[in-house]
């Protein structure tokens, strides 16, 4: 009995030993996240590797619903909406499915939030539907890859990799006037906000005479601001004042010195041989 007693320890130590060990994730998950417009773009999956295999045809099947990855469904979060081919998509988080095929990909936003993998998937569930087309990558990709490009204020894009093929999902988003809604806003306040003021007249709306008033304005907020004497000074250059241009980016290149900035003093010196 003792001995039994003793070896069902020793089986029950062993199984404890087991349970204890950890391995790398064949498909590891990955989750990558981009800013974007006034908000972020989250995106969680799961990478598996071709090792050798025939990936889209063969592993993924043509014309078949993927989960976009291995593992559970990959996941999508916007925290401000976007459109997508002209079509709005709300905040939330989404599903991200896709069809592949051949010369071009159906991807699918889906609530099925809860799935796993296409297990569970309802078509009435589906969000947007729409199609982009499949290319060569320009180098094989052994792990499955999806990563955030071209990315600017108003659109961005979401590369999907493996293989030799790649896709491209683009994003874009209208954000001028609720950033104008912002400000006015803000500039009723009695510290104005001058130099985001100066960003959005010339970035956004195409307005370098009034970006220069806030320009200037936000010099004299904050005088020793570097940064902001070489934005007034492209955006004089922009005008046409190349006198003031030069003034300013000096102004710049000495307090950019001062701080011991050195991309700012080459900044201003690439400027400064525009401008002589």
């Amino acid at each position: 009995m003792k001995k039994i007693a003793i070896a069902l320890i020793c089986c029950f130590a062993a199984a404890g030993i087991t349970a204890q060990v950890k391995m790398p994730a064949p498909s590891p998950t990955q989750t990558i996240k981009q800013d974007f417009a006034l908000g972020t773009i989250e995106v969680k999956y799961s990478r598996p590797a071709a090792k050798g295999r025939k990936v889209f045809g063969d592993l993924v099947p043509f014309d078949s619903l993927w989960r976009t990855g291995a593992n559970a469904a990959t996941l999508i979060k916007f925290t401000d909406a976007v459109e997508i081919q002209g079509k709005r998509v709300d905040t939330g988080s989404y599903v991200l499915y896709t069809i592949p095929g051949k010369n071009s990909w159906e991807v699918i936003l889906n609530k099925g939030l809860s799935n796993w993998g296409v297990d569970g998937y309802k078509k009435s569930e589906d969000v947007l539907r729409f199609t982009v087309k499949a290319t060569a990558a320009k180098s094989k990709v052994e792990n499955f890859t999806m990563q955030f490009s071209d990315v600017k204020p108003e659109t961005c894009s979401l590369d999907i990799m493996w293989e030799n093929t790649a896709v491209s999902i683009p994003f874009t988003a209208t954000i001028k006037e609720r950033m104008r809604a912002q400000l006015m806003e803000a500039l009723k306040a009695e510290k104005k906000p001058n130099w985001a003021a100066a960003q959005f007249y010339y970035e956004y709306d195409n307005n370098p005479a009034k970006a220069l008033e806030y320009a200037t304005a936000a010099t004299k907020d904050n005088a020793k601001a570097f940064w902001v004497w070489i934005y007034k000074a492209k955006i004089e250059q922009s005008l046409g004042n190349k006198a003031a241009a030069l003034e300013s980016s000096k102004t710049s290149w000495t307090l950019a010195k001062e701080a011991g900035n050195n991309d700012y003093v080459k900044m201003n010196e690439d400027l400064q041989k525009k401008l002589k």
